[in-house]
């Protein structure tokens, strides 16, 4: 099981946000007490009004989203603003955008001619996802290899996933939480800035390097998913969130590039 990172000073309760992975995400699709960020497993603070913020980011690291009539798979959407301000976009380029989510969760996102809705958990999908699209110029997983991580076989999705790039095509395994990059961050000048501002005035954070943190993603998964890729034959880069994303500080992205 994982968990979202904590909101220090708010009064939000991180354990809200606890997530086992696609079962528990097809509950909260179905709550009405939630809201749209909220059914994604994100407190409103961290989505409300930065759909647009955080795909600006996505479409800086993805280039086939910025021409016109690409084929563009999203895997796990969800339905917070993140979605919605793809939907709008990929309209606008005339993409052909494949959704995989649970039937629950695309439930809330609008239907439209463009869209092609395929309803399960992926790889498992695997086989609707090639009959909608001999190959995909972009497919974006945000926020979700992190849950594929704690419950499932991350390899075996990374290698599907990039294997139905079209030549040119990249893949964003994006908002990864790295524990080892919460660490450096926490253990720097403007870490423990932060963590006297938000969390204890009176104190520093205690960081703990070179120690193993079962369930959770390290630089070590981070690494290994780099060189697997090159080792198959796809370019592949870890790059920075922009500084304006709510937990760049200790979220990241992989762009893996079928040359």
């Amino acid at each position: 099981m994982t968990q979202r990172d904590g909101i220090p000073g708010t009064g939000i309760d991180p354990a809200a946000y606890t997530v086992a992975g696609f079962e528990d995400f097809r509950r909260r699709a179905a709550d009405p007490r939630l809201s749209p960020h909220e059914k994604s497993g994100f407190p409103d603070l961290y989505r409300e009004g930065r759909g647009g913020t955080i795909l600006n980011d996505i479409l800086s690291k993805m280039p086939p989203l910025c021409d016109r009539g690409q084929q563009v798979l999203d895997i796990g959407p969800g339905s917070s603003s993140l979605p919605m301000a793809l939907i709008e976009h990929c309209i606008r380029q005339q993409h052909r955008l494949t959704l995989v989510d649970s039937a629950e969760m695309l439930g809330l996102l609008p239907d439209h001619a463009a869209i092609t809705k395929i309803a399960g958990a992926f790889p498992a999908t695997l086989p609707a996802v090639q009959k909608a699209s001999a190959g995909y110029d972009a497919i974006l997983v945000y926020s979700v290899a992190q849950y594929v991580f704690a419950e499932a076989n991350l390899w075996s999705f990374v290698d599907l996933a990039a294997g139905l790039l079209n030549p040119g095509g990249t893949l964003l395994i994006g908002d990864l939480p790295n524990a080892s990059l919460r660490k450096r961050f926490l253990a720097s000048a403007a870490g423990r800035a932060h963590h006297r501002r938000h969390v204890d005035p009176h104190s520093d954070p205690v960081v703990d390097f070179n120690r193993a943190e079962p369930g959770q993603i390290d630089d070590a998964v981070v690494f290994a998913i780099l060189q697997r890729m090159r080792l198959a034959g796809f370019d592949a880069f870890v790059l920075p969130q922009a500084p304006e994303l709510p937990q760049a500080s200790r979220r990241e992205d992989i762009l893996i590039r079928r040359p």
